[in-house]
């Protein structure tokens, strides 16, 4: 998959924070080592925090972790799968 063709999430976004949630919709999850956590399913009986794909609430489509481009205001999350291709 090219870079052009990832979702962009900024991951410290007010907005993209309430647009992207993880697959059971809530809000507080954390990329961690190529997949994400969420705290609100961690603290849930019977459910892992860990999952792979976070929910677009705009399009309601899953996207799985490389597939998307998570930001910070210094830059790409992880060097891995979110650093730009560099061109041919």
């Amino acid at each position: 998959m090219s870079e052009s063709d990832k979702k962009t999430v900024r991951i410290e976004d007010e907005n993209d924070r309430w647009r992207f949630t993880c697959p059971r919709g809530h809000r507080d999850w954390e990329p961690t080592n190529h997949h994400f956590w969420c705290a609100t399913c961690a603290r849930t009986e019977g459910v892992d925090g860990v999952f792979n794909d976070l929910l677009d609430q705009k399009d309601d489509d899953l996207y799985a972790r490389d597939e998307v481009r998570l930001l910070t205001p210094v830059g790409p999350y992880d060097r891995d799968l979110d650093y730009a291709e560099e061109p041919a």
